[in-house]
């Protein structure tokens, strides 16, 4: 009775069904810059909306500024226009308002991950507006393939509160991926613009030059800065998929092979170049106290010198759309609960470039042993003593 109590209300507060006028804008980036740069950034932040509405549109009509992106990015424009705006059906059958019907109350209309129903979960929902997503098959400093995000939203992540659409109409899937994408090039456009704004064209330190102001298809500084930034943020989703890491043979083994090689695995877990025991406690327990965050409350806390802990510090950000920061918790091996997934290849580039925005680390890949990375082999044997600790491996 009270989920039924709490989905109601959830669905009261996000209107699925009811129309909006525009993107809510990134304040907690805005205070962020404004403390880290000293600067005044109510000017910046409206400048840096103006520009971004004009490119991507509204939550009910978004626009795709295709003369500004990659041939090769791949967006499906009609899917756009599917998966936004208010919950509806056409008569034969085709649904609308895809991302308001199923992922709003989590990741809210804006893709900030502070839909209604985030408050409710630990880890918070994704904030796709950075760019930076954990779980995907690329290496760490590259956006997710379509793929990656495809199995994510068939698969759902695993001890969180993202559920699997594997039920979803693959045509459906297929244009929440597309949305999904759209969601964060704007967020990170309006991020790195904002940016730019005071690092490079002087906001925030008193008058602008009209040169230098954000205004779109002007041979200006601003209007350069604007071609700049969307050219990054685009062409790095596009050559995703050139930077999926590769991921050697792991032959399946058995009998005393298998335990020779957990037993070397152990060995590399509780060692000093892959210092697995350092987070995850001596078998995987995940049984100590960790200080850490991921990345995105660090943006608006330590990065600023300020504490998570200060409740008076973080006020002003919490006001701003900010979750309450939350301690990084390492996963408990034991469990055999793997949010991005437990196969081995999947842990091994788990291993191998660590996931981003989080504390966990990558270890390197050598190609003999020196002592300060581990072979493929060597990773491969650590593959199988953690999928051993919950009997994967066996």
């Amino acid at each position: 009775m009270r989920s039924l109590v709490l989905l109601s209300f959830v669905a009261i507060l996000v209107g699925c069904d009811a129309p909006v006028g525009s993107f809510a804008t990134n304040h907690v980036w805005s205070l962020t810059l404004a403390k880290s740069r000293d600067a005044e950034m109510d000017q910046a932040t409206e400048d840096v909306a103006v520009v971004v509405e004009s490119l991507f549109g509204t939550p009910d009509e978004p626009k795709w500024p295709i003369e500004w992106m990659p041939d090769d990015l791949g967006m499906n424009v009609e899917n756009l226009a599917r998966a936004a705006g208010p919950v509806s059906s056409e008569k034969d059958g085709t649904h609308k308002g895809l991302f308001r019907e199923h992922c709003v109350t989590c990741h809210a209309l804006n893709g900030s991950g502070a839909g209604p129903a985030s408050v409710f979960q630990n880890p918070y929902p994704r904030d796709f507006r950075p760019g930076v997503f954990k779980w995907k098959s690329t290496v760490r400093t590259a956006k997710p393939t379509r793929d990656d995000l495809l199995a994510v939203l068939h698969n759902g992540v695993a001890g969180s509160g993202m559920p699997s659409f594997a039920l979803i109409d693959p045509n459906d899937l297929n244009a929440l991926v597309d949305y999904v994408v759209y969601l964060s090039i704007r967020g990170e456009i309006e991020r790195s613009l904002m940016a730019a704004a005071v690092d490079d064209l002087g906001y925030g330190a008193g008058d602008i030059d009209d040169d230098a102001k954000l205004v779109l298809h002007q041979p200006t500084d601003g209007g350069t800065t604007i071609a700049s930034v969307v050219e990054s943020v685009s062409r790095s989703w596009s050559q995703a998929s050139d930077q999926v890491v590769q991921v050697p043979s792991i032959p399946t083994l058995g009998g005393d092979e298998l335990a020779s090689s957990i037993q070397r695995g152990e060995a590399f877990f509780h060692g000093q170049i892959a210092n697995c025991v350092g987070c995850h406690g001596q078998g995987g327990a995940a049984d100590l106290v960790t200080l850490d965050y991921d990345d995105w409350a660090k943006e608006y806390s330590t990065r600023l010198g300020l504490s998570p802990a200060d409740r008076d510090a973080m006020r002003p950000f919490k006001k701003a759309g900010a979750p309450t920061p939350r301690l990084a918790k390492p996963r408990r091996l034991t469990l055999g609960v793997f949010r991005g997934g437990g196969d081995a290849e999947t842990l091994y580039r788990r291993i191998t470039q660590g996931i981003a925005g989080t504390p966990m680390p990558s270890v390197a890949v050598a190609e003999t042993e020196n002592g300060t990375g581990l072979t493929a082999s060597q990773i491969a044997d650590l593959v199988r003593y953690v999928q051993s600790l919950s009997g994967a491996a066996e």
